[in-house]
Order: C-alpha cells, then sequence, then structure tokens
C-alpha cells in the first residue's frame, strides 16, 4: 500500500527538495504541494485534494499560520485524525511542545541539506 502525503508550506524551494528527499526515501510515497493553508483547508474540505495518509506543515506562512492550520484541521470530522508533522526552521523547544500540544505528532526541524531530510524522513516513517 503506497503512501500520500500533503505539504502545507509556502517555499518552493521546501517543496522541491522535500519531493526529492521522499524519492530517496521510498519512490511509492506520492506527495501533493500546496503553497498556504487556506488554500490547503479548502481543497481537502471540498475533495479537490485526496485524503492523505500524512500532512507535512510548515509554521510560518503568510494568510493562515502552521498553528492555525492544525487547529482548523482538528475541527473536521474527516481530517481530524490525519497524522500532522510540523516542519519549521526553528528548533526551539517551545515551538515544538506547543505543535504536539496542538496535535502535531511530530516535529521536524527543517535541515540544511537534503541527506539530513531524507534520514529524518526515513527515521519518521520507520516508526510508522
Amino acid at each position: 500500500m503506497s503512501i500520500k502525503c500533503l505539504m502545507i508550506d509556502d517555499d518552493a524551494d521546501d517543496h522541491e527538495i522535500f519531493e526529492l528527499a521522499l524519492q530517496q526515501v521510498d519512490a511509492s510515497i506520492a506527495c501533493d504541494f500546496v503553497h498556504d493553508g487556506v488554500a490547503a483547508l479548502s481543497q481537502l474540505s471540498s475533495g479537490k485534494i485526496a485524503k492523505p495518509d500524512y500532512i507535512f506543515l510548515d509554521l510560518n506562512m503568510p494568510r493562515m499560520s502552521g498553528r492555525q492550520v492544525l487547529q482548523e484541521l482538528k475541527k473536521f470530522d474527516d481530517l481530524k485524525d490525519i497524522p500532522v508533522v510540523v516542519c519549521s526552521t526553528s528548533s526551539e523547544t517551545v515551538f515544538e511542545k506547543e505543535a504536539k500540544e496542538l496535535g502535531a505528532v511530530a516535529y521536524i526541524v527543517k535541515p540544511s541539506s537534503l541527506r539530513e531530510l531524507v534520514k529524518n524522513l526515513r527515521e519518521f516513517f520507520s516508526t510508522r
């Protein structure tokens, strides 16, 4: 059974790096990419994007922050149980604690290299 992910991040470069990393982790993992939380919530709730197995969510985005997206996701019966992984450039433990209190299953600090991201994603998917 293949895994389907959704990445919500306003940075197109992060989309590209994430996609490259996923291909190295497991080429069968499919991923949709959306540039902001408002669009993601709209597309998910309307069915324009199929319900993913995992959502990877950036914290700092315009229009709607990752925190707000996480809070909104939890309001939809058909979306609230999707595991959300918060991805952020910040390694501050206060942000990780807050993300997990809001319902995130994991918090990944965006690494500076593709190799490190591949390692982080392998670790994440190996525990699922």
